[in-house]
């Protein structure tokens, strides 16, 4: 894992929290794991720690952290059947030629040519994961065998709840970033005259902080709006397990955010903007509704009783908990030659 944030990371980092709940669940297998992660993280196995952490995460690569990786993976391939990637493509790059078998796995948009220069160079037994069909289409052009496999959310650590009352609030979990939503989340609360309760970490970046500033904080009175900060997992579980919904009302090509299962672990149905992956998730009229403006998702707040909460947790085992991706990961590196 690319070492910006630990793994598994107590607030904010979707990638590191999948890592460590797959890791787990091979340990409780009976497998054994390393983990090469920055610096704060634990593992269920062996831990290797690299980098440093940063609260920004540069685009440009650090070709320092391509000798420290490729001096760690030289030592530890005699001792694996399998390298899972959920970093960066450069740290494939020193063990292309290498017979071990190797997952590449993508959490976010794709530049195809970066494949396509992988493979040109000759990189063996290597397959390719992305996190819902939308993120693959992205990077299957450049070339190579893909799969999609979803997030996951640890089983253990959320509790499903069959029924909630009928003035339960509305809530909003997320970076307070504009391509979110949560601008979008509060009017529909206003509109439909629904409690919202807003969790997320904010952005270290000056026009994002501006956002919050100018377009949240100005609406937020602690009774209709009211802002709880950043949350773990045991915080997230009381605010799914007691809401009405999840709203999700993004605007940007969204990979596969880890709190649609995290919400559905819970049985709380989402009301969504189809942005990039997020439409695979909603099961239209059972687990959720999609929409495409404030007004239509406002409009559906009034049809939440009539989604299953027992339907989403449902979902939620059958293609999200961390035993099914595990699981899923497990039989991909075994089909791997």
């Amino acid at each position: 894992m690319d070492p910006a944030i630990p793994v598994p990371p107590i607030y904010y980092g979707g990638i590191e929290r999948v890592v460590y709940n797959v890791a787990l669940q091979y340990t409780k297998m009976g497998h054994e794991v390393t983990l090469i992660a920055g610096p704060n993280s634990k593992s269920p196995g062996r831990l290797i720690m690299y980098g440093k952490n940063s609260e920004i995460q540069s685009i440009k690569i650090n070709f320092k952290y391509i000798f420290e990786v490729a001096k760690i993976l030289y030592i530890e391939i005699p001792k694996h059947d399998v390298i899972h990637n959920f970093g960066r493509l450069a740290w494939m790059f020193p063990i292309a030629w290498s017979r071990i078998r190797k997952v590449q796995t993508y959490m976010r948009y794709i530049s195809p040519k970066n494949i396509e220069w992988l493979n040109r160079v000759g990189v063996r037994n290597i397959v390719y994961t992305a996190v819902s069909d939308a993120i693959v289409k992205t990077g299957i052009s450049g070339g190579g065998e893909w799969r999609t496999i979803y997030n996951c959310a640890p089983v253990k650590d959320f509790t499903y709840t069959a029924e909630v009352s009928a003035d339960a609030p509305l809530v909003f979990l997320g970076r307070l970033e504009r391509c979110k939503g949560a601008h979008t989340a509060i009017k529909v609360a206003k509109l439909t005259n629904r409690k919202l309760i807003i969790a997320g970490n904010l952005s270290p970046l000056k026009e994002e902080q501006a956002y919050f500033e100018n377009e949240i904080k100005p609406h937020i009175d602690g009774d209709c709006i009211k802002y709880i900060g950043v949350v773990d997992n045991y915080q997230k579980n009381q605010l799914f397990s007691n809401a009405a919904a999840m709203l999700l009302p993004v605007e940007w090509f969204e990979p596969f955010p880890i709190v649609l299962p995290e919400s559905y672990a819970c049985g709380t149905p989402i009301l969504a903007f189809p942005g990039g992956g997020v439409k695979e998730g909603i099961f239209e009229g059972k687990t959720g509704f999609l929409s495409n403006s404030v007004d239509e998702m406002s409009s559906q707040v009034s049809m939440i009783g009539q989604i299953s909460r027992s339907e989403c947790r449902k979902k939620y085992i059958e293609l999200y908990s961390d035993d099914k991706i595990a699981t899923d990961y497990l039989s991909l590196y075994k089909n791997l030659k």
